[in-house]
């Protein structure tokens, strides 16, 4: 496996609309209610949703240190697509790629992440955890 050439598949079904989830994930007032694993809290979100526009999300971990993540947005599709880049700040190398699709299925819809341009295992491994910690506060969210 060649550097960055590592890509993630993260899939999970959410009792809501595709409409629904779309506006928890571009929102920034719903994103710091969900966004991150269990042990990571978002402080802040800011999101000029359109193609070139930037996002940037906090994440603060258990310890109190607070780690950027930011990129750009490439294909904007209410309520059915999201691709943007994705760079831990300060960025060291090129950016990874994140697809979210909104797909809908009996019972709601099927949010399928994809991660793409991923460095390494290790990495690899570190964002198949966040996802699915976003996904289950997303599902959370969206169920109360």
């Amino acid at each position: 496996m060649t550097e960055a050439s590592i890509t993630l598949v993260v899939r999970r079904t959410i009792r809501a609309t595709p409409e629904r989830i779309f506006a928890a994930w571009t929102t920034p007032a719903q994103l710091v209610q969900w966004w991150g694993p269990s042990d990571v809290s978002c402080p802040s979100a800011e999101v000029d949703l359109r193609v070139g526009g930037r996002y940037r999300l906090a994440n603060r971990t258990p310890d109190g240190t607070t780690v950027y993540i930011s990129g750009e947005f490439v294909r904007v599709t209410p309520p059915r697509e999201l691709v943007y880049t994705w760079t831990l700040e300060p960025a060291s190398g090129p950016a990874e790629q994140v697809t979210v699709r909104f797909e809908p299925v009996e019972g709601g819809t099927e949010v399928v992440v994809i991660h793409e341009r991923i460095g390494s295992e290790p990495a690899r491994d570190s964002h198949e955890h966040g996802w699915n910690g976003c996904l289950d506060g997303l599902a959370a969210l969206l169920s109360g």
